[in-house]
């Protein structure tokens, strides 16, 4: 191709142990896929800014503003990201007021506006009210809940509330713990002075791992289970034979065959296999396909083209799960994307029932 740069900017808001090249290794998958339909009018680029953001320990606003501004200023037509839910609330007026077009990879629905796209790798709305129909498909009724408190843990906390309210099962307790490096001993002693059946934690990666601690430390032997957190045992595998046996969100599933095939291509170029990972070609997927029904190579006529992608089958969740966008539709994945998976033995695995 020799036509002008796609130009496209990655901004990443916690660390990446790769400095990003597993994220960038999907989309270049994804964009070569619609480039050999000879419908693209130009070569990928990309430019990489990366910024300590909220709610990590040193992160801030301000950080992921300025690396937001630093990518328009170096004219990209789309950005990808960022990957949490706080981050992406703070760029949503950033993308409306530049007229450009971001595809995040957070949870939050509160993300999404004009410009700004979410890709859900997980959801805060969506996520409560499918671990709760998992929890009561597995007769338990009694629920102890422990939220940490960003953003993250307290949205999540209220829906589940409600989800719970409206399947009939009895939240038992409900107790909070500071978001990084949290102290649980209290909250698990409230959680377990109410003889629950499971126990359910909601919020960033640190505070599960805490209370799987706790537990150990503490023995009680408890069911439990959690949101979309505990992906982060794909790339820590110490703190996922931690939680051995916790049940929790996920957003892959080996039944569908665009999943295994993109799998298969990744561990052949010595890559881990993730949610992230596979968010990252679907969404490669989805701009690639947004660039090539563009009128024109300019961030109005990207974000245009976004809006007339519809329907493609994902890699991410089951087999039936499509994406795309649509005026007033912000939302990339339709359908069954959220997965209910297990740590078993340190490997995550499908559980059986939902």
């Amino acid at each position: 191709m020799t036509g002008p740069p796609i130009l496209v900017g990655v901004l990443h808001d916690s660390p990446k142990a790769d400095g990003g090249r597993t994220l960038e290794w999907a989309v270049r998958r994804a964009f070569a896929e619609v480039a050999a339909s000879g419908r693209l009018p130009g070569p990928l680029e990309f430019v990489h800014e990366h910024a300590p953001g909220l709610p990590l320990p040193g992160g801030s606003a301000r950080a992921v503003e300025d690396a937001f501004a630093r990518l328009e200023a170096a004219g990209v037509l789309a950005v990808l990201g960022p990957g949490i839910s706080d981050n992406a609330v703070v760029v949503r007026p950033l993308a409306d007021a530049a007229g450009l077009a971001t595809i995040n990879y957070s949870g939050t629905e509160e993300s999404r506006s004009e410009f700004g796209y979410q890709f859900q790798i997980g959801s805060l709305e969506e996520e409560p009210a499918f671990l709760v129909a998992h929890l009561a498909s597995r007769g338990m009724r009694r629920i102890a809940l422990i939220h940490d408190t960003s953003y993250i843990g307290r949205r999540m906390a209220d829906f589940f509330q409600d989800a719970c309210a409206a399947a009939g099962l009895a939240l038992v307790a409900r107790a909070s713990a500071a978001t990084n490096t949290p102290d649980v001993t209290d909250p698990v002693g409230v959680a377990r002075s109410t003889d629950p059946d499971v126990l359910v934690t909601l919020g960033l990666w640190d505070l599960p791992r805490a209370v799987s601690v706790a537990l150990r430390d503490g023995g009680w032997s408890v069911p439990a289970s959690a949101n979309s957190a505990l992906i982060y045992g794909y790339i820590a595998p110490d703190w996922a034979r931690e939680w051995d046996g916790w049940t929790y969100i996920d957003t892959v599933s080996e039944a569908n065959p665009r999943y295994a095939a993109l799998a298969d291509a990744a561990r052949a170029d010595g890559l881990a296999v993730g949610p992230v990972l596979v968010g990252g070609y679907d969404m490669g997927r989805l701009l690639a396909e947004g660039v090539a029904r563009a009128a024109g190579v300019t961030r109005a006529a990207v974000a245009a083209g976004l809006d007339r992608v519809k329907a493609l089958p994902a890699a991410t969740g089951r087999a039936d799960t499509l994406m795309g966008f649509g005026v007033q539709d912000r939302g990339a994945l339709k359908g069954q994307y959220l997965v209910v998976r297990q740590w078993r033995d340190g490997a995550s695995v499908e559980f059986p029932t939902v």
